[in-house]
């Protein structure tokens, strides 16, 4: 069985990507909190323009194409999927309700056997 190597091959300009979104989105909740005394208008348009400009930054990185196209990928796959019918997905539903009924039953019952052995059998104690 062989394992196929992973390369991470990250340039100078995508580490300058990443640090960037980093230091965008520290900037973000730095100016919600200094814009305090501003407004909160000023507060909330300060954080949102630059989580913008992080998101922005993160998803131009090879990180965020990468996981753009696992999402992408994701969904091509969800939209393969045969979902069942809602009379089918009742009729599942039931058996796992009656199988776990009988299988509480079950365990109840062997409880109880186990109870009675030990205690009245084995041990001698009347209750």
């Amino acid at each position: 069985m062989s394992n196929p190597q992973v390369e991470t091959v990250t340039t100078g300009a995508d580490k300058v990507k990443l640090a960037a979104a980093v230091l965008l989105l520290v900037g973000a909740l730095v100016a919600f909190y200094a814009l305090a005394k501003q407004g909160a208008i000023a507060q909330w348009a300060a954080l949102l323009v630059l989580l913008a400009g992080a998101v922005a930054a993160f998803f131009t990185s090879e990180s965020g194409k990468s996981l753009s196209a696992y999402g992408q990928d994701s969904l091509r796959e969800v939209r393969k999927v045969v979902w069942p019918t809602r009379k089918e997905a009742g009729q599942m539903t039931l058996y796992v309700f009656g199988f776990v009924v009988l299988m509480a039953l079950f365990l109840f019952a062997t409880d109880k056997l186990l109870e009675w052995a030990l205690y009245d059998l084995i041990l001698g104690w009347k209750r």
